[in-house]
């Protein structure tokens, strides 16, 4: 049997009352939401459980939300037995990753993305800057459009490299719409995201050297798993190449397709999604069909990837 990497989705996979079950099943994914409440000093739990959907959907909100409910389900894999050989996640999701490889505490890690969540939504006010998916474009041309329709007023530039065909610009709303018009005009498909801000853009500049001081406040360790970087589609284990990749991170593209194919060159053949949503085994199919992709978000997968990964009948 081939390797096993473990992803971690980003923002976009959330979903009012996700985790609810497991949490009300299991005392171990309860213990994990109790001690981001507690961290955070704030009933993080109950917007995950009961929304609104636009609470949830704040990014200073969603960030740990998303950690929350991926490290639960990853602490139920791990009494299970079941172990990656290599890690990753999207953009957010890195960090779900580098709880997972060791590399920080989960404590640490909510305490950082909560506050990644509130200096993104500093940096660039709500309103200002937005996302949009390119469709069945190709990369090199819309580099060339980013870089045109970029002057001193309006900036956009690639956010997300996700799959064949499947790119995200991330900048000002003028330049976001400027570069959707004219992709458009050669034939490319282009849906705009509901997201906060313009995450992944120069624009994350001014967040990024604030969200240095927040990294300074936490334990960066080596990690146990290498993690393929998000910055470079490249395993690390260094702490402080963690760090500064973290940093770097903020308003670099997201290498996904990249670090899928980092993943089958490092021999892995099966792709365990950790968390909610199904978002990275839909992208890891695009990159290669043949790909053993298992998504896992509540008890019954749990316990059905347990079987196919250890090739025994486990009770459930």
């Amino acid at each position: 049997m081939g390797k096993i990497a473990f992803l971690f989705p980003g923002q976009g996979s959330q979903i009012v009352g996700m985790g609810k079950e497991l949490v009300a099943q299991e005392a171990s994914a309860k213990a994990i939401f109790d001690k981001a409440d507690e961290k955070l000093a704030m009933k993080l739990s109950n917007i995950i459980f009961e929304g609104p959907e636009d609470l949830l959907k704040r990014t200073e909100n969603t960030q740990p939300a998303l950690l929350t409910v991926s490290t639960a389900v990853l602490e139920l894999l791990k009494q299970r037995g079941i172990q990656a050989d290599y890690v990753a996640g999207h953009s957010l999701g890195e960090y779900s990753a580098l709880v997972a490889a060791g590399s920080l505490s989960f404590e640490d890690a909510v305490y950082a993305v909560r506050n990644r969540g509130l200096l993104m939504e500093e940096a660039v006010p709500a309103g200002v800057g937005t996302m949009a998916a390119v469709i069945g474009f190709d990369q090199e041309r819309l580099e060339t459009i980013t870089k045109e329709v970029t002057n001193g007023e309006e900036s956009v530039q690639i956010a997300n490299l996700n799959c064949p065909g499947q790119i995200v610009i991330s900048g000002t709303v003028g330049g976001v719409e400027k570069a959707s018009v004219l992709a458009k005009e050669e034939g490319a498909k282009v849906i705009p995201l509901q997201v906060s801000g313009p995450f992944h853009s120069s624009l994350m500049k001014p967040a990024a050297d604030k969200f240095n001081e927040i990294l300074d406040q936490i334990e960066i360790n080596e990690a146990k798993t290498p993690v393929i970087a998000n910055v470079t589609a490249k395993a690390i284990t260094d702490r402080d190449k963690i760090k500064e990749k973290l940093i770097e991170q903020l308003y670099s593209p997201v290498r996904w397709e990249e670090t899928v194919r980092e993943l089958m060159d490092l021999g892995v053949d099966t792709f365990v999604e950790i968390g909610p949503g199904k978002v990275l085994s839909g992208l890891v199919k695009k990159v290669n069909r043949r790909a053993n992709v298992i998504a896992v978000n509540d008890l019954e997968t749990i316990n059905m990837a347990v079987e196919k990964l250890k090739g025994e009948s486990v009770d459930a």
